[in-house]
């Protein structure tokens, strides 16, 4: 129960109040960056109509129409044809199309295609190969890590990072919190882990 203090202010009040007021500075803000680009006539517009774009994506160019309402996931696995990326619960919950843009691990259905424009986007694929795997695709191999496989890309690619930022020194801690945002539902976390330390070992 949010019982009111003397003054009549809840707490719940305050911060839903607080939330408010930052939430209003931040579009404040964003609408008077976009009026200036419209005055300088820099503005640029986008839609509704598909939009020719440039995606640097494992270190290539690829050129491409995209919606402006299209994912970087949706892009990803039907126009370039690369399905490491899983469309599991396309809600930013399950980390199955986990992706780096920019080096850092995002959900890939988060994201509208036309934000990523200039930006690299490393996928699952661009870590290794079969026949040239990453040490963490290797890893997890060796250690089990995968067992119905849809969420192994993006489990890849966290626990890839994970060993990009730490290295040698990776803890079980620090690997836990890199995947925290990956869930398996057949359980395979304690492979996943294992993999991540044994890549780490060699990094």
């Amino acid at each position: 129960m949010d019982l009111p203090n003397r003054s009549g202010v809840t707490r719940r009040g305050l911060l839903k109040g607080a939330g408010l007021a930052a939430a209003s500075s931040a579009l404040l803000r964003a609408g008077d960056a976009l009026a200036k680009e419209a005055a300088d006539g820099k503005a640029r517009v986008q839609g509704p109509g598909p939009e020719k774009l440039t995606l640097q994506v494992n270190g290539q160019a690829r050129e491409l129409l995209a919606e402006p309402r299209e994912t970087l996931l949706e892009t990803l696995r039907i126009p370039l044809d690369l399905t490491g990326a899983k469309p599991v619960c396309d809600r930013g919950a399950c980390g199955a199309c986990t992706v780096w843009l920019d080096g850092e691990p995002v959900y890939a259905c988060t994201l509208l295609t036309l934000e990523c424009e200039g930006r690299q986007i490393t996928t699952v694929e661009g870590l290794g190969t079969p026949a040239s795997m990453h040490p963490v695709q290797d890893a997890f191999v060796k250690d089990d890590g995968m067992q119905c496989g849809f969420c192994t890309p993006g489990m890849v690619m966290s626990c890839a990072w994970a060993v990009k930022t730490h290295g040698k020194g990776l803890t079980e801690e620090q690997a836990r919190a890199a995947t925290a945002g990956n869930l398996c539902r057949c359980g395979t976390y304690p492979h996943v882990l294992k993999a991540a330390l044994r890549a780490a070992k060699g990094a």
